[in-house]
């Protein structure tokens, strides 16, 4: 695959390399006295230099012979230096700033590559969407590597986006300049059941000679996982237990262990290569979704790491599935992910290899970054008005809109017929903490008045999903246990993976105002309690991104953080977890604006059983 992200292609710079290795033309840039950690051969060698010129390295050893009076020379005196990290699954959108300010908070943290899967803003905004991203990484020193949106919808059938992409639109993507692959493909039912529609998005991605990144979140690891791998799937980022993870590598797929700011999967699947002791090659570590707080406060890649190395991994392997291994699992370890010549010089220097902590990050030979800052300028791009005109509800929103009326036929226990009010059998969706799942429960919910209210006493708060994209005002209508919240409501257009507008809260009133706020202002997220405004994120780009400096998001993030506390929320990254209730194709049971959907048998259910 010929690689478009380094400074000059190979077959430019073959004879400028062979002479700098050689000493008969001097090196641009030379780095001397280093812990190299080779990835190639697992191993700390010591006392090493490298020669850079044109974006490449060309020796790796005694590069004495390649200095002359204008090559630069970094002593590392000691430093450890490695590839630089690459994120081989992550949606930029997540942050919450665009790749521009992504890039100026992750790349002093020593990742220079990504492999991108723009889909938030495609279900918003289309192919355009993500011609978005792509040119906005043009000017992020960062090697943002594109994956073409696959499931837009989706769920097709269950959900309302604001665009849809086919095969047609997926042979057009694979041509263009930065995409790499298919985005994840989400609807594993329709790969493991053979359906034409979604295997002729396959199929234009392999006769581009591009992989295929996937999404296989199911506890089955039988025919079907065999089904989806044998389809072209060359990598999946959902295991959830070391057994998959596992049955995964086993069958030739790159497990993708995730552990952004919501979904801690690592410490638990990461048993299955430490238990098992196993060849590893297969194994990468990712973010998949980290917010602007946690790259600001923890890191990226880096932090990651250091949380990978303290479960017991070996450091030398942990940078081996942040550099070789994803390069290897997106065929670009012939250019990227080892210090060896003639790749793309992409270093990272840090000084203790059990506690990883960047001082220097090299891209293409180039210090973008010195002890937690970027040294170069970021160019930014203008937000064009179709990213930045996305909220179109159909309906005026009033507290009257979150009414739940009763069925007319419903059992009452203890109830007041004459006021018709009581308690109905209801069916809940259950959070987990930290995990992408939920569960269904069966819950007694009170009935006041003929509709069915919010029920803090049982951690139940009612929620909605209003369309936002075509003004068609279709609504879907439930209830959520598992936040902590004793009073007020919130509302987020970040709500995977159409983006329509989700609202949960205590009461009526609250959860009205959090929806019209967000309206006002374009779209983001917002907390309100007792008629008032707590806290609110604006995010105008797409209603997913800010066009604020990712410092100044992070502090937003952090207000709305301690709104949802004050509210009785005390779960990690709630806005995270609370985005994935519209997400029809995890299981167990999800709302869209279409209504519930059990994410089990694929099929719409009822609020109201029996």
């Amino acid at each position: 695959m010929l690689n478009r992200f380094c400074k000059k292609p190979l077959y430019e710079v073959t004879r400028t390399l062979a002479k700098v290795a050689t000493g008969a033309e001097k090196a641009e840039l030379v780095i001397r006295n280093a812990k190299l950690v080779n990835v190639c051969t697992a191993e700390i060698q010591e006392g090493m230099d490298v020669a850079v010129s044109e974006g490449r390295i060309a020796l790796v050893g005694n590069a004495a012979h390649c200095i002359g009076e204008n090559t630069k020379v970094i002593d590392a005196k000691g430093q450890y230096i490695a590839p630089g990290f690459m994120d081989a699954h992550i949606h930029v959108e997540s942050a919450m700033v665009t790749v521009s300010e992504y890039a100026r908070a992750v790349v002093p943290h020593g990742t220079t590559g990504i492999f991108m899967d723009p889909h938030e803003i495609c279900n918003v905004c289309g192919k355009d969407g993500v011609r978005f991203m792509i040119e906005d990484a043009k000017g992020a020193r960062l090697k943002a590597m594109s994956n073409a949106p696959s499931c837009v919808p989706a769920v097709a059938g269950f959900e309302d986006t604001g665009s849809s992409i086919d095969s047609e639109d997926i042979r057009e993507m694979m041509s263009w300049e930065g995409i790499m692959g298919l985005g994840e493909m989400m609807s594993f039912p329709s790969v493991v059941n053979a359906d034409e529609r979604i295997h002729a998005e396959l199929a234009e991605t392999l006769k581009s000679d591009n992989i295929i990144t996937g999404h296989y979140s199911v506890p089955e690891t039988g025919p079907g996982l065999n089904a989806y791998i044998a389809s072209g799937v060359r990598c999946c980022h959902e295991s959830t237990r070391a057994e998959d993870l596992l049955e995964k590598m086993r069958r030739g797929m790159y497990a993708l262990m995730r552990y952004g700011s919501a979904w801690h999967d690592m410490p638990v699947i990461i048993r299955a290569i430490l238990d098992n002791h196993i060849d590893d090659r297969f194994a990468c570590l990712i973010s998949d979704d980290t917010h602007p707080d946690t790259l600001i406060q923890d890191g990226h890649l880096d932090h990651i790491l250091r949380c990978a190395i303290k479960e017991g991994l070996d450091p030398i392997k942990a940078i081996q599935y942040v550099t070789i291994n994803p390069a290897t699992c997106f065929r670009m370890d012939h250019e990227m992910g080892s210090i060896a010549p003639g790749k793309c010089a992409d270093i990272v220097f840090f000084r203790d290899l059990q506690d990883i902590r960047i001082t220097r990050t090299i891209i293409d030979g180039d210090v973008v970054a010195e002890e937690g800052r970027m040294t170069v300028d970021i160019k930014k791009q203008e937000f064009p008005a179709f990213v930045r005109n996305t909220m179109h509800v159909g309906e005026e929103i009033t507290a009257a809109s979150f009414s739940i009326a009763a069925p007319a036929k419903w059992s009452e226990s203890g109830a007041e017929k004459e006021e018709n009010s009581g308690r109905i059998r209801t069916r809940v969706i259950e959070i987990i903490p930290n995990k992408v799942g939920n569960y269904e429960r069966f819950l007694d919910l009170p009935v006041k008045n003929g509709f069915v209210e919010a029920d803090p006493e049982q951690d139940v708060m009612k929620m909605a999903v209003f369309e936002r994209h075509h003004e068609t005002g279709t609504k879907g209508a439930g209830f959520v246990k598992g936040f902590g919240f004793r009073k007020g409501a919130m509302a987020q257009t970040v709500s995977h993976d159409a983006h329509n507008l989700l609202v949960a809260g205590t009461n009526d009133e609250d959860m009205a105002l959090a929806a019209n706020t967000l309206i006002a202002c374009g779209g983001g997220m917002c907390a309100v309690q007792d008629g008032k405004v707590l806290a609110l994120v604006p995010l105008p780009v797409a209603g997913l991104m800010s066009d604020k400096p990712v410092e100044e998001v992070a502090e937003q993030i952090r207000m709305l953080d301690d709104g949802w506390k004050k509210m009785g929320c005390s779960i990690n990254s709630p806005y995270m977890t609370m985005a994935l209730i519209p997400l029809a194709c995890l299981p167990e049971i999800r709302l869209t604006n279409r209504g519930l959907v059990d994410c089990r048998s694929f099929s719409f259910t009822e609020l109201f059983p029996g």
